[in-house]
């Protein structure tokens, strides 16, 4: 019964006081309840004093945010003016050497010891003031020293965590706050239930932030990010949230509170809830164990778009239908077990059917006479997200007779590619923007979508800037990077290819790239 509350980020420019005043206004009203503001450098920092002064003038008291990469410096700064300062392990201390590839354990050792010496000035100044911290993992921008260790996975964010929640607990600190954030919803996921497990293990009890980064805009933004963070709150994870969207700011509000209230309702799932011990090896088990309605769709998780649902036809596969007083042994001799019921019951079934009967596919059936697509997808998403992670569907029946075939197409589509399912289109990963950014995003976005978007399976990064960006987009076939005041910078995998390119000419260039690299189609062929 704890509160949930609601986070967005503003995307003005930090030393416009009253601009950045004026958007955080608006947040508040469509419900934020905290807001982060980027300060990269020492006078931004202070700026952050101005706009707080002007909100409480107004009457708005909402908890602020510093959001700092690579500048101790503007963080000791931020961390007298505001309710809370998020740094990035991977880009706080860390120093970048050239030719350091391997560390030794003693090395590894000093190197702690130094981030300790660094670290300890930012807790005091948060001591004094009163000012929370979130420790913000990030996947794109691991530090070296992680990197060399753990390379770019769950374990290495959650032990780029740890790290730092270790020395702030010796520095008797602990009014802190954790994220994991991740363009991938399963790597952001893992990375999260890694770093629980950790804290429990090491009897540390932190609140959760949960968001998925760069999810993009549109209906598949708000897919995207009920993916990854429904299916932590379902576990009963996640203290704050935050839906990132190449948007304006406000516009992420409603999307986390449909979120918010749809795993709210299936509280009682995440209190029952008791996810199969070692999650990686159950995946990796059932993987090989493809059914036969995965072998019928060629691989790949199918949704009821593959195939006409229509009334007293027959399926092209033998099945068998379960509801909650089914006797699930039925499922036996059967191809595939549509399961239609509670959220609950549905969990229960799908791990019972793959622990007894692991060549039966699973299909979810999931009924609604929610008008609205956007709320229907959203709340869709944030049921389905747990069957996902764990690999507890292999079709997807969604049933609403409010709604055309066509938009449950889409949805089932685009629920299936943002949890890595299957992959029927481009896929876009692109950040909501905030103060760093020197171009209109989202006008970029649309104008690469509307190029590209026949490019299926193609995935493509669009990021405001150099901070995350050539990291977040690290598993990107191409990227779209803002350089500089209208620059962009064009990007192969992680290899920069052109630089500083004026916004106008970016996008021809960007197909000039993807053509050279053997990558473009035609469209329609």
């Amino acid at each position: 019964n704890a509160p949930l509350r609601l986070q967005s980020m503003t995307n003005t420019s930090t030393a416009d006081a009253a601009g950045s005043a004026g958007q955080v206004i608006r947040i508040a009203d469509a419900g934020g309840g905290l807001v982060r503001l980027t300060a990269q450098n020492v006078k931004e920092a202070e700026n952050l004093g101005r706009i707080k002064t002007i909100l409480r003038s107004k009457g708005v008291d909402l908890p602020l945010i510093a959001d700092i990469h690579f500048n101790p410096n503007a963080a000791l700064e931020a961390a007298k003016h505001v309710e809370k300062v998020r740094i990035n392990p991977g880009n706080y201390t860390d120093r970048y050497r050239k030719d350091k590839i391997h560390f030794t354990d003693e090395e590894y050792r000093q190197e702690l010891d130094r981030i300790q010496e660094r670290l300890q000035p930012l807790v005091e100044v948060c001591k004094k003031h009163h000012t929370a911290m979130r420790i913000g993992s990030n996947h794109g921008s691991l530090s070296q020293r992680i990197m060399s260790r753990y390379g770019d996975t769950p374990e290495g964010m959650a032990e780029s965590a740890m790290e730092f929640l270790r020395i702030c607990k010796e520095l008797d600190y602990e009014d802190i706050v954790v994220s994991m954030k991740s363009s991938n919803t399963q790597v952001m996921t893992e990375a999260t239930l890694l770093t629980v497990k950790k804290m429990q293990d090491e009897g540390l009890n932190f609140p959760v932030h949960l968001g998925v980064t760069e999810a993009g805009d549109g209906l598949e933004g708000r897919i995207k990010s009920a993916i990854g963070i429904g299916g932590l709150l379902l576990h009963g994870i996640g203290d704050t949230i935050r839906v990132s969207l190449t948007e304006a700011p406000e516009k992420e509000l409603p999307a986390a509170r449909i979120i918010a209230k749809t795993a709210k309702k299936h509280k009682v799932f995440a209190a029952t809830f008791n996810p199969p011990e070692n999650s990686p090896t159950l995946k990796k088990t059932l993987e090989g164990k493809p059914s036969p309605w995965v072998i019928l769709s060629g691989n790949q998780a199918i949704t009821n778009a593959d195939f006409h649902m229509e009334k007293n036809k027959e399926l092209p596969f033998h099945y068998v239908g379960l509801s909650q007083d089914s006797d699930l042994t039925k499922a036996a001799k059967a191809e595939a077990a549509i399961l239609s019921g509670s959220l609950q019951w549905q969990w229960s079934a799908a791990l019972w059917l793959r622990e007894h009967h692991p060549d039966t596919a699973i299909i979810l059936k999931k009924k609604s006479e929610e008008k609205d697509q956007t709320r229907f997808a959203i709340e869709m998403a944030t049921e389905l997200s747990i069957f996902l992670y764990y690999n507890m569907l292999d079709g997807l029946w969604l049933v609403n007779e409010q709604l055309s075939q066509e938009e449950l197409s889409t949805i089932s589509f685009a629920i299936l590619q943002a949890s890595g399912k299957r992959i029927t289109k481009t896929e876009y990963i692109s950040c909501p923007s905030c103060g760093r950014t020197q171009f209109d995003i989202e006008k970029a976005l649309k104008a690469v979508k509307e190029e590209t978007s026949h490019l299926k399976g193609l995935k493509i990064g669009v990021m405001g800037c150099i901070v995350n960006g050539p990291g977040e987009m690290a598993d990107a076939d191409y990227g779209y990077v803002g350089s500089g005041k209208g620059l962009v910078t064009l990007y192969k995998g992680k290899e920069v290819k052109r630089k500083n390119i004026p916004q106008e000419e970016a996008i021809e260039a960007l197909k000039a790239l993807i053509q050279q690299e053997g990558d473009w189609v035609e469209r329609g062929l």
